[in-house]
């Protein structure tokens, strides 16, 4: 199937929206005692949470997991892998889990559930783009870049059968027939 790539957030627009993001995390969490860890889902985040930590002026680590329930399709599998679980210990934390995209919410909710069950004392999540539209599950995110339709999207760390992810933009997938 032949598909194109259309243009739907600009890079200049999603570098101003993380700027204003990071500003809006300095401001809730600089008054605390305690650092936050950015908790970054791989391998979507990578670019969104390199770049909102540069803009994060706070006392903050890093950590990873890799989550899967996608595959190489472009609809979820409503399964939830943990591939990679988090180096440091959570218990009594602070997160922040840095995220592409919400959509469905399934993958987020199962996420946050492993990680109380795990000892976290707080989680947010810092998402890119939302889907509402999609949402299967009562969840939203606590910073928000964009809040986008029901298209599916990449760039800016999403991928199309993990390719694209490079492109400095957020595009739209325009499938067409032949």
């Amino acid at each position: 199937m032949n598909y194109r790539i259309e243009t739907m957030i600009n890079r200049e627009r999603v570098e101003e929206r993380i700027r204003e993001l990071a500003k809006e995390i300095e401001r809730d969490y600089k008054d605390r005692k305690e650092e936050v860890i950015f908790l970054g889902l791989l391998k979507g985040s990578v670019m969104f949470l390199s770049d909102l930590i540069k803009e994060t002026n706070l006392d903050l680590k890093i950590d990873f997991m890799s989550v899967s329930s996608y595959g190489s399709g472009t609809t979820t599998s409503g399964v939830v892998k943990i591939l990679k679980d988090t180096d440091f210990d959570m218990k009594g934390k602070n997160l922040l889990i840095v995220e592409d995209i919400i959509d469905t919410g399934l993958t987020l909710k199962y996420v946050k559930e492993f990680l109380y069950a795990k000892g976290a004392a707080e989680i947010k999540i810092c998402t890119l783009l939302d889907k509402p539209e999609r949402r299967k599950v009562e969840l939203k995110g606590d910073y928000v870049g964009f809040t986008i339709p029901d298209a599916f999207v990449v760039g800016y760390g999403l991928d199309y059968d993990q390719k694209y992810r490079n492109l400095p933009y957020v595009g739209t997938v325009v499938f067409e027939e032949n």
